[in-house]
């Protein structure tokens, strides 16, 4: 595993999973996005609609890797890079790693469900058969900001 392997593109896609976490907090979701880029397209992009859909798994990373593998018409995501606006959860990390994944670049951590570096770091596993290079904190400030927005926002309303 590969660590904080910055890509001059970096700060471009994630301002696109941004406009998607937007979308989320637009659509009172809680505000997070992805996007999956191979060869500079974006071949898959999600955004949290866990309320909405009424799912738990609706999460942003969930729906982009599906969107994704629609495209590409194979669930093997090789040589693609997901740019999610916070870092990925239990179940997120799972399915980027089983959809095999090259790198994962996320904004800002999740003290409470990160599983890439803040609560765990999964990745660094060895057991794994596959896994892929992570590089943290690209425009961490602008997501960290949405989501306390969309937060300050919700305790107002109650």
């Amino acid at each position: 595993m590969k660590e904080n392997k910055v890509n001059v593109n970096d700060e471009y896609w994630m301002r696109i999973a941004l406009q998607e976490a937007q979308r989320a907090a637009e659509e009172n979701e809680v505000p997070v996005g992805c996007i999956i880029v191979l060869n500079d397209t974006i071949i898959g992009k999600g955004h949290n609609l866990t309320e909405s859909l009424k799912d738990p798994t609706a999460h942003a990373e969930i729906l982009a890797i599906t969107a994704a593998a629609r495209s590409l018409e194979n669930w093997r995501l090789l040589n693609t890079t997901a740019y999610v606006t916070v870092e990925p959860c239990l179940m997120c990390t799972g399915a980027l790693l089983l959809s095999r994944v090259k790198r994962v670049v996320y904004g800002t951590q999740d003290e409470k469900f990160g599983c890439l570096n803040s609560r765990y770091n999964l990745i660094r596993n060895l057991r794994f058969n596959h896994c892929f290079e992570i590089t943290g904190g690209i425009l961490a400030d602008e997501a960290a900001r949405l989501l306390k927005n969309f937060f300050q926002k919700k305790r107002k309303t109650r």
